[in-house]
């Protein structure tokens, strides 16, 4: 099995003499999480220093030299937070659970990629958000739905798959901080029902248990409308007993064979999928049924908020998919049990590359929620362009809400608005079995990225993005530069060359894979942008769709009108003419051209920067990036061409630069 280890390769630094504390490891207890934390501390002292640790167990070291593991439930850590302290030649690394030193040490070991000279080092931290989780999109046949790495590493011909590459998984995902993984699907299907059944028992359990040794919960995708689809019922109303015996029965069976399952992930009543109103029942109603059957064992229930009417006609101008979330769950508030969670799209529509935050944050004040966004790039160039996400996740969870004094999106959901443990945030992940698990070596870097984010929030897009290339690169001074400036340059420049202004969409139906203007403009999918010869862009103030009086007083006002409203969002929340003028003075049309100029030359510029890294980093890695570059780079001037010749077509309005438009 071949496949390289991206930020845990630990690759030798340029410091020849092996620091002081490397040498001697002690420990405090057996416990398997702690075990893996020897063993990760092991491998890293062999990559980085070339040296073997010795390693014990005492209770009672004081302090002279190595360094030393510990489980201090006195020492006033909170569950899953890590202090850190160096003396000399001693570094203690401790937490309250041996969940938080593990965490420590890999806080321990990024540090070492920094500088492993420790004078002075003292760290602590706690995790802003109780779930840090990853939403894997993986079917049973081995496919990965919006999967652009390869296949999965979990599933093949419906069968579970248990080998060295699970456990480095969870190493990978462990060593950012992610404590819950659903493995499966939201879309349940087939074989996927039955992984609730003994058929799938035994080989859950073992991953479970290597999941367990990293301190994450295995979840999974469930099928709401498995009584009927498992053969035994001929309803799966949330309000029938026989239904509510079923559950409480088939969760015992789950329960009993995965005690530390974390619960269940449901989409239910979105884009197909079987769920309550199939019964006339309300969401509430049936999350709650379910959460009841799982509430004895510790389970929760993450309910998806991804519901909208699939089945729009175009010409209905009222009906508006963004609305749908809002319409749907806000009425809703405070009838959820304690024991389940909302999970909440960052936007209203689908991961666009902008869109403005959902506004059912905030708005569900008496219902636990958790933020999803996507790291898969199914809109921002499914991992064959180079798109850092980090910094658009650091505008969302900095978001003021406008309820309340603790508004922001972080604030609500890493509990610190309402005092809720049962809240987080989770992403829909980018990985697969190609040998650097992203496709796009550089993809890496939204993975790595969003665990740390979930677990410390207030770090900078730049300090996470310097982190990934020390730990995966080395530190020379060119690379990290360089590489840094690509990611922080990308997720801009994509915006630039694709949608313009948050309207979003404008890409060709199913694969969602390049340009296409009108590919969804006359479809039932609800993503519309509106165009005529006059202008484009969709009404959503109070005298259009209404979905900006769904915010926030504060925000519903920003929203409402086009002067207010702040511009990279002006056509998502307005039709705006092509002669508007915006702040900067040029035309919509105009601004349309130039970005979209200025975009493909900046992924021109980004191809050029990686081809000076030739010789700095690994020649298959800069192979594979280089590849992928030089493609971003043609397709950039693909969608720039296609973008501004429909919009002059549309407008008749030339370019004032008199560019080359078609």
């Amino acid at each position: 099995m071949n496949y390289e280890m991206g930020w845990l390769n630990y690759h030798r630094g340029k410091t020849e003499e092996l620091p002081n504390y490397m040498g001697q490891l002690y420990y405090t207890e057996e416990d398997t999480v702690l075990l893996s934390a020897i063993e990760e501390l092991k491998l890293a002292a062999k990559g980085m220093f070339g040296c073997e640790l010795a390693v014990s167990k005492d209770n009672t070291v004081t302090g002279d030299k190595g360094i030393f593991l510990k489980v201090n439930k006195g020492a006033g850590i909170s569950e899953e937070g890590y202090r850190i302290t160096a003396k000399d030649s001693f570094v203690l690394i401790e937490g309250s659970t041996s969940r938080g030193v593990l965490y420590g040490t890999y806080a321990f070991l990024r540090r070492l990629h920094k500088n492993p000279d420790l004078t002075g080092y003292r760290e602590e931290k706690s995790p802003d958000n109780p779930l840090r989780m990853l939403n894997h999109w993986d079917n049973m046949d081995g496919s990965i739905e919006r999967g652009y790495s390869g296949e999965s590493f979990f599933f093949q011909d419906n069968e579970i798959l248990i080998n060295s590459r699970t456990k480095d998984y969870a190493r990978l995902a462990a060593s950012v901080g992610i404590n819950g993984v659903v493995i499966n699907n939201v879309n349940v299907k087939g074989a996927a029902t039955w992984l609730i059944t003994d058929r799938y028992f035994d080989k859950l359990k073992s991953l479970q248990d290597i999941f367990k040794s990293y301190g994450i919960k295995l979840y999974l995708s469930l099928n709401f409308a498995a009584p009927m689809e498992l053969g035994e019922l001929h309803t799966a109303d949330p309000l029938s007993e026989e239904v509510k015996a079923w559950w409480q029965d088939r969760i015992q069976k789950v329960y009993d064979s995965l005690p530390d399952l974390g619960g269940f992930l449901i989409k239910a009543d979105s884009e197909g999928r079987p769920g309550p109103f199939t019964y006339k029942r309300t969401h509430s109603e049936g999350a709650n049924m379910l959460a009841a059957a799982v509430r004895p064992y510790g389970g929760l229930i993450i309910w998806r908020c991804f519901v909208y009417n699939c089945m729009q006609d175009w010409r209905d101008k009222k009906t508006d998919r963004a609305r749908a979330g809002y319409d749907n769950f806000k009425p809703l508030d405070g009838s959820f049990s304690e024991n389940v969670i909302l999970q909440i799209k960052n936007g209203p529509m689908d991961f666009q590359v902008r869109e403005p935050v959902n506004s059912l944050f905030g708005a569900m004040e008496q219902t636990n929620q958790m933020l999803e966004v996507q790291i898969a790039q199914e809109y921002t160039g499914q991992q064959r362009h180079v798109c850092y996400l980090i910094p658009a996740f650091k505008e969302i969870l900095e978001y003021h809400t406008g309820y309340g004094e603790k508004d922001t999106v972080g604030e609500i959901i890493g509990g610190t608005a309402s005092g809720s443990r049962n809240c987080g945030i989770t992403t829909v992940v980018n990985t697969g079995n190609d040998s650097n698990w992203t496709g796009h070596d550089l993809a890496a870097a939204n993975f790595y990225g969003f665990g740390r984010l979930a677990f410390d929030r207030n770090l900078s897009a730049e300090e996470i993005g310097e982190e990934w290339i020390r730990a995966t690169f080395g530190g020379e001074k060119k690379v990290v530069d360089t590489i840094l400036e690509i990611l922080m340059m990308s997720w801009p420049a994509y915006e630039k060359y694709t949608s313009p202004l948050g309207i979003g969409w404008m890409v060709n139906p199913n694969h969602h894979f390049g340009p296409n203007v009108d590919g969804y403009e006359y479809d039932r999918w609800g993503t519309y942008h509106r165009a005529d010869r006059f202008g484009l862009g969709v009404d959503r103030s109070s005298k259009g769709t209404g979905y900006a009086t769904t915010y926030s007083e504060s925000n519903a006002l920003l929203y409402e009108t086009a002067e207010s409203c702040p511009e990279e969002l002006l056509l998502f929340f307005h039709y705006i003419e092509y002669n508007y003028c915006l702040k900067s003075g040029k035309t919509l049309i105009q601004h349309i051209y130039d970005t979209h100029f200025e975009g493909a030359k900046e992924a021109e510029q980004m191809a050029a920067m990686w081809e000076q890294l030739t010789g700095y980093v690994p020649e298959e890695i800069h192979k594979r990036v280089m590849e992928r570059l030089e493609f971003q780079k043609n397709h950039a001037l693909e969608w720039r061409d296609v973008i501004c010749s429909y919009f002059y077509r549309k407008s008749g309005i030339p370019d004032i630069m008199k560019r080359e438009i078609y």
